[in-house]
C-alpha cells in the first residue's frame, strides 16, 4: 500500500516542550498523524498528514453506537540514539483481535508497522532523550458510516498520533493506592473485557473519580458475577506475590491481555520465579495481606511499566502491603523491562524492534 506523505508547513509545527524531565502524559502531541479509510470493503488512501481536527458526520455510528478500538505502546531512544519499539507485533496483533470482537476491519500488521516507520522519519525529533520519557503511539479506528441502526458499520476511519510522556503517574515509580469497589464492574464474561474498546474505559469512570476523590490513584475490580475475584486495575494487570510465587488472575475473557503482562510471566518463568495464572479471590488477597504472606502487589502496563501496590483499601479497611514501599520483585522486574525498552540490558526474547 502507498503511503501519501504531507510533511507540515512551518506554520504548522507544534512547540516541543522545554523540559523532558516535567512532561505530562497525554497533554501534547507530535507534528504528524497517519490516516486511512475504509470503504468497499479495503482500506485505501494511506497518508501522513499534520496533525489536526477530524471533520465527522453527526450521524457517524462510533458516536452513536461506540464502535472503536485503540491500542497504546511506546517508542523508546536508547543512550546511543537508537530507537526502539517494545514487542509492537503484539499490540498491533491485539488491535486486530480487538477489531474482530468489535466487527471492524482488521489491519494487516506490516502495514502498521510501516505506517509508523514513515511516520517517526517526519517526527524523530519527538521522541524524548531522557530515559523514563518516550514517545506514546495511540494507533485508533472508529466507525464513521453516517447512518442510525444498531449494526456494523460498513466505513471507518484508522489513525496514528503520537507525543511525548513522561511517568502516567504523577507518584512516579512509588506505591500508589488502590480502591476496591464490590459495587459496580468494568466487564463480565462474554462482553467485550478482553478487548481495548472505548466503552471499557467509559464503564470504568465513574468508580475511578470516586475512589480519586477519597484519595486513591486506581480502582481494583472484581468479577462481575460473585463479585469476590479479582480481574484487574483500571489500566493495569495485577500481580501477587505470595511467597516464593509470582499469582496473577487468568485471562477469562474478562481481562485486557496486558503486553507488559505476558512480558512480566515470561520474566519470572525466565528466572525460574514459580508462576500461578489462577482465580484470586479479595478475600484471600485482604487475609495474605494481613497475615504478611503477600510480599508485594504491583500492576503492568504499558503506560507505567510496573506499578507497586503500597496499600489496598477494601470495605471501608485500609490494608498496607508489606512495609508500604517499592517491592523487590516489583524493582527487578521494572528495571529488566525498562533496560531491554532503552537498550541498556540483553533482550534475550528478542522482543525489541529497531526503527530504521
Amino acid at each position: 500500500m502507498k503511503i501519501e506523505i504531507h510533511p507540515a508547513s512551518a506554520d504548522q509545527r507544534r512547540a516541543k516542550p522545554a523540559d523532558e524531565n516535567n512532561l505530562v502524559f497525554g497533554k501534547t502531541f507530535s507534528d504528524h498523524m497517519f490516516v486511512m479509510d475504509y470503504a468497499s470493503e479495503e482500506w485505501r488512501n494511506a497518508r501522513i498528514v499534520p496533525y489536526g481536527n477530524f471533520q465527522f458526520d453527526p450521524a457517524a455510528m462510533v458516536l452513536h453506537y461506540a464502535q472503536g478500538i485503540f491500542e497504546g505502546l511506546k517508542a523508546y531512544r536508547c543512550p546511543d540514539g537508537r530507537i526502539h519499539l517494545f514487542r509492537p507485533e503484539e499490540n498491533w496483533a491485539r488491535l486486530n483481535r480487538s477489531a474482530r470482537r468489535m466487527c471492524m476491519p482488521e489491519v494487516d500488521v506490516e502495514v502498521q508497522l510501516r505506517a509508523f516507520d514513515e511516520l517517526l522519519k517526519l517526527d524523530r525529533d519527538w521522541i524524548p532523550h531522557t530515559q523514563g520519557a518516550s514517545l506514546y503511539i495511540r494507533p485508533t479506528m472508529i466507525a464513521t458510516e453516517p447512518a442510525l441502526g444498531v449494526r456494523p458499520a460498513k466505513e471507518y476511519l484508522y489513525f496514528i498520533i503520537t507525543g511525548p510522556v513522561g511517568a502516567y503517574y504523577p507518584e512516579g515509580f512509588n506505591p500508589i493506592k488502590i480502591f476496591v469497589t464490590d459495587e459496580y464492574v468494568r466487564a463480565a464474561p462474554g462482553g467485550v473485557g478482553e478487548a481495548k474498546t472505548m466503552g471499557n474505559y467509559a464503564a470504568s469512570l465513574y468508580a475511578a473519580e470516586m475512589a480519586k476523590k477519597e484519595g486513591f490513584t486506581q480502582v481494583l475490580w472484581l468479577d462481575a458475577a460473585h463479585r469476590k475475584y479479582v480481574e484487574e486495575v483500571g489500566t493495569m494487570n495485577i500481580f501477587f506475590r505470595m511467597g516464593d510465587k509470582l499469582v496473577t488472575p487468568p485471562l477469562t475473557g474478562s481481562i485486557l491481555p496486558g503486553v507488559t503482562r505476558d512480558s512480566v510471566i515470561r520474566l519470572a518463568r525466565h528466572w525460574n520465579v514459580p508462576v500461578e495464572e489462577r482465580l484470586v479471590s479479595i478475600d484471600e488477597v485482604v487475609e495474605t495481606i494481613d497475615d504478611g504472606s503477600m510480599k508485594e502487589i504491583f500492576g503492568s502496563g504499558t503506560a507505567a511499566v510496573i506499578s507497586p501496590v503500597g496499600e489496598i483499601y477494601f470495605k471501608e479497611k485500609h490494608h498496607r502491603v508489606g512495609d508500604g514501599g517499592v517491592g523487590e520483585w516489583s524493582h527487578r522486574f521494572y528495571d529488566e523491562i525498562v533496560g531491554i525498552q532503552y537498550g541498556t540490558r540483553q533482550d534475550p526474547f528478542g522482543w525489541v524492534r529497531l526503527v530504521p
